[in-house]
């Protein structure tokens, strides 16, 4: 299982890479390395303002190749599917008043 390191420096970079339609939330993560749908991943995420690193067991669920249309960058989404700590919760509370914005994401 393969570790990603993701590091959220403000509440729009985490806006930016927030999967809200996965069922357990999920995080889309800028990449051109190769991965498969359904490969499970370690993630360990630093959120905008808080010092500790969070763990979350997650499953490849999103793949955007190079080049893909529209001009989203290559990346893959990672559903959340061991939260422990709750991190969704946590960066929903920190990006509400985002969560219904018209602003495009790097997955919608």
């Amino acid at each position: 299982m393969q570790d990603i390191y993701m590091q959220f420096a403000t509440e729009r970079d985490l806006y930016q890479a927030y999967m809200p339609f996965l069922k357990q939330g999920g995080l889309f993560f800028k990449t051109g390395e190769r991965f498969e749908l359904g490969e499970e991943v370690t993630l360990k995420v630093h959120l905008p303002n808080e010092a500790i690193e969070h763990t979350i067991a997650g499953k490849i669920c999103w793949l955007t190749p190079p080049g893909a249309q529209s001009g989203t960058p290559a990346g893959i989404g990672i559903a959340f599917v061991e939260d422990k700590n709750d991190v969704r919760n946590t960066i929903e509370k920190s990006i509400a008043r985002m969560l219904n914005s018209s602003e495009p994401t790097m997955t919608m």
